[in-house]
């Protein structure tokens, strides 16, 4: 076999953009499959103990590397992948900067056991820390077994900085499952301390899809397809009805390659603007096949930031895949009317003859929004019953009655003024008074003192309330996070939290990266009200949850939870749990930006909020009050 693999001039190599850093055992996942994937393997194994601290080992059916090769792959900028600077803009491979494993080799103790398909012998080579100890001929079987032990053992102070096991071994597997999703027609196995995960054979991408994350995704995905001079984007979106509130499932790809792109999920985005509520997000697997030359993967480290030639095209595109892909398989809803609460519409029968009467509960309007029972409650509707016994002719008089507008006895309507609320009076930031007041539908209500100032609501999401020195904003969402964690944390302060049984157990499908987290905090989760069962694969059963969650669904609690533990795992210390649930379990909870809030809504959450004595600021620091001065709003008209 030639060697193939070449150090790249300096001129070629400064071109590059900046080097690999591998910061945890993901970055050395990642790396050592893609090269895996290069290699033309067609079966990967991945095998992990300690969460990648202790070991992390690739083993591949590639073509392997020669004695040379393997030598020089561990040299910074060698690689077999490009030869001049031209080819950085028409890659076909994952990897071709010829850094990641020297980086790797740099900080972890490497033994390497490689040989070529036509060969009879391999080599090994041993390196501790970039310093080669030992290259031998050794008997293996074709392909390469990268093995990377103790990470980072001569810079202690980033192996301290590594989170928990649970932690790390969760951001592999996220790792591992968008490798996976990308390659679908190759063999994939992991293993983590002896345990396998993960084994999928080769398939479609639907196929892998619920090998990943669930057969429950089944009867859930839309195929998606379109090809064009420009771009052919082929794969999956989830139906309207079953986006969700967090952990959405969301894969952008181009040539086989994972990328994150902001423009292309906000065009996905506006296609299901009005079809999911505005607090959820919709699954999406999209691959999208371009020519090479015309996008650019060398403007970040990890390569998943992709650079288009022809966005704005590829923009109108897929959005008018997405759209027609939903409306084709139905995923627009309709209205049902054959639903039970659906209203009895006279029809007119030209075979009756003469005036009849209609018989119409007034309770009910069809049009009428149900009014809470209590702040940021569910409310019950009035009673839903239509009766029509008989057919009338005058429809002028019916349709009065059907729009709950009574007819006065001279045949005009009447209209009766819906009653003014009650200013109510909560203290501000300043310590000062502010009379509140405000209707459902944006617009402040005059009253007749025109000094008085008035709160109303922006965008439904901002709340704005007249101050002695200005105009007080204030982020709904986050003040609402804001109040229910400080109930929260009086309650949890007190004991043990109350737990509550279900009545019927709610089963949750996980990831494997999701469940391998769960397994670590059950016993945590059980101290402050959950009960938690393991039924096998990657299923939970929910059986008991704390009593705190009033209007929140133990489900999506548990995956906020999930989440959250994820991207910050807190100390071990019962405080810093106790806080760390609370924000959580608040952030549930709470209402979301999109919500429409009534007046008594608005009141009731500003009262609450200013009545904290530090509402400015949520627990993890985000703004929540922004004071717009009066000095800036006379300067806007100056």
């Amino acid at each position: 076999m030639n060697d193939v693999i070449r150090l790249l001039p300096d001129s070629v190599a400064n071109q590059i953009a900046a080097g690999e850093v591998i910061q945890r055992p993901a970055s050395v996942v990642k790396e050592l499959v893609e090269n895996a994937v290069d290699a033309g393997a067609t079966s990967i194994q991945v095998i992990v103990k300690d969460a990648g601290r202790t070991l992390v080992q690739v083993v591949d059916n590639g073509k392997g590397m020669s004695d040379t090769d393997a030598r020089m792959a561990f040299e910074r900028h060698a690689t077999s992948k490009i030869e001049k600077a031209d080819d950085l803009f028409s890659l076909h491979t994952m990897g071709f900067r010829g850094e990641a494993l020297a980086s790797i080799a740099a900080v972890a103790q490497i033994d390497l056991r490689t040989m070529p398909r036509d060969s009879e012998i391999g080599t090994r080579i041993i390196i501790n820390g970039s310093k080669l100890e030992s290259q031998t001929p050794e008997a293996c079987t074709p392909g390469t077994n990268m093995m990377v032990k103790n990470l980072f053992f001569n810079v202690p102070v980033r192996r301290k900085f590594l989170k928990r096991d649970s932690v790390e071994l969760s951001n592999i597997l996220r790792e591992f499952e968008r490798l996976a999703l990308v390659n679908p027609s190759l063999d994939f196995e992991f293993v983590n301390n002896d345990s396998t995960l993960h084994r999928m054979i080769g398939s479609s991408l639907k196929q892998r899809i619920i090998d990943l994350f669930g057969k429950g995704l089944d009867k859930q995905l839309l195929p998606v397809s379109t090809k064009t001079p420009i771009v052919a984007i082929d794969g999956f979106i989830g139906r309207p009805e079953h986006a969700r509130k967090r952990n959405a499932l969301q894969y952008l790809m181009v040539n086989g390659r994972h990328m994150r792109h902001p423009y292309f999920h906000k065009a996905i985005l506006m296609c299901f603007e009005k079809l999911i509520p505005a607090d959820s997000q919709p699954n999406y697997f999209l691959n999208f096949i371009v020519d090479p030359e015309t996008i650019d993967v060398n403007i970040h480290p990890t390569k998943n930031e992709i650079k288009f030639e022809n966005e704005a095209p590829i923009w109108q595109i897929l959005s008018a895949a997405v759209k027609e892909s939903l409306g084709r398989f139905n995923a627009v809803p309709g209205i049902d009317f054959e639903a039970v609460d659906a209203p009895e519409i006279p029809v007119f029968d030209p075979n009756v003859h003469g005036q009849h009467s209609v018989e119409i509960d007034r309770s009910y309007n069809p049009f009428a929004q149900s009014r809470p029972t209590s702040p940021f409650g569910g409310g019950t509707g009035g009673n839903n019953s239509l009766r029509s016994t008989g057919v009338t002719s005058n429809w002028e008089q019916l349709y009065q009655d059907f729009m709950g507008t009574p007819a006065s006895t001279d045949g005009t309507s009447t209209h009766t003024p819906s009653a003014t609320q009650e200013d109510v009076i909560v203290e501000s930031v300043e310590g000062t008074l502010i009379p509140q007041i405000g209707d459902a539908e944006n617009e402040p209500v005059i009253s007749a003192n025109t000094d008085e100032p008035a709160t109303l609501q922006v965008k439904n999401r901002y709340i704005l309330s007249a101050t002695t020195s200005g105009v007080m904003i204030i982020d709904q969402h986050r003040a609402h996070v804001k109040v229910l964690y400080e109930q929260i944390m009086q309650r949890l302060a007190q004991g043990a939290a109350p737990s509550q049984h279900v009545m019927f157990p709610e089963i949750i499908e996980l990831t494997a990266a999701q469940s391998s987290l769960l397994e670590s905090l059950a016993d945590k989760l059980n101290d402050y009200g959950f009960e938690l069962s393991f039924l096998g694969g990657n299923s939970w059963s929910i059986t008991a949850q704390p009593t705190i969650l009033d209007r929140t669904k133990p489900r999506e609690a548990l995956l906020d939870i999930l989440e959250d533990t994820a991207a910050d795992r807190p100390d071990d210390n019962a405080d810093s749990w106790r806080s760390h649930l609370a924000l959580s379990l608040a952030r549930s909870s709470a209402i979301r930006a999109g919500k429409k809030l009534t007046a008594a809504e608005r009141e009731h959450l500003l009262s609450e909020l200013l009545r904290l004595p530090t509402p400015n600021y949520t627990p993890d620091g985000q703004v929540i009050i922004s004071i717009l001065s009066a000095d800036q709003l006379e300067g806007m008209f100056s």
